[in-house]
């Protein structure tokens, strides 16, 4: 907090005042009336001081702007650039979220926001993967972007008409399709996770069952 302090005029008057009055009864011309009177000013000024004292008030720092922070680099320019689209991309949905009204579509804006935060994360973490959505991030999302803009844009308008309604119909039936899309593009980044899991659950249960600790019977033994 900043201080600021404001002086009181007080003491000022009062030494003036000595000066008028002295100057209305008393001369002032002779230099021991002038030493007098300046003596008495000063005086009254201090009193004045004492009895009406500066006021100090505090005053709140203005907060100082701040630049954006910039996300911080992988050190590979390709998922740094990936960063940087998500971060635009998840924006711009938001933004097409709060624009567009309507309890399904926003839900389904919803599904795809989480989608998108999904898959670049995931890629980042898995950088060997970025081939698998170059289509994803070179197509289907861009495209979807266009299409809720010009369903904003159209639904904007506040009119109705025969490419407006039909054009927001079509979009509004290609949604599920999308949202579907998009969950699609988020599985296929776990197949190969999956299939490993899928291999040591077999292993697994094959070791279970010759050893005799699972849940179904044992291999009865020869003889």
């Amino acid at each position: 907090m900043a201080k600021q302090v404001k002086r009181s005029p007080a003491p000022l008057y009062l030494a003036a005042a000595v000066w008028l009055v002295w100057g209305l009864f008393l001369p002032l011309y002779r230099l021991p009336h002038i030493l007098a009177a300046a003596v008495l000013s000063a005086v009254a000024g201090l009193i004045g001081k004492s009895l009406f004292p500066d006021k100090i008030y505090e005053i709140p720092e203005q907060a100082q702007p701040q630049e954006p922070e910039k996300p911080k680099s992988t050190g590979d320019p390709e998922l740094d650039a990936l960063l940087a689209e998500r971060d635009r991309a998840l924006s711009e949905i938001r933004r097409l979220n709060d624009a567009i009204p309507g309890e399904k579509i926003s839900a389904q804006i919803d599904r795809l926001e989480e989608d998108t935060r999904k898959i670049m994360d995931h890629v980042v973490e898995h950088p060997e993967k970025l081939p698998q959505i170059k289509r994803f991030m070179g197509y289907y999302l861009p495209t979807t972007l266009k299409l809720l803009n010009a369903y904003d844009r159209m639904g904007a308008a506040g009119v109705s008409g025969e490419n407006i309604d039909g054009t927001k119909g079509r979009i509004d039936a290609m949604m599920d399709t999308i949202v579907a899309a998009f969950d699609k593009q988020l599985d296929a980044l776990f197949a190969d996770e999956a299939l490993d899991i899928s291999t040591d659950i077999t292993v697994m249960e094959n070791l279970l069952k010759q050893e005799g600790l699972s849940e179904e019977k044992p291999f009865a033994a020869n003889g």
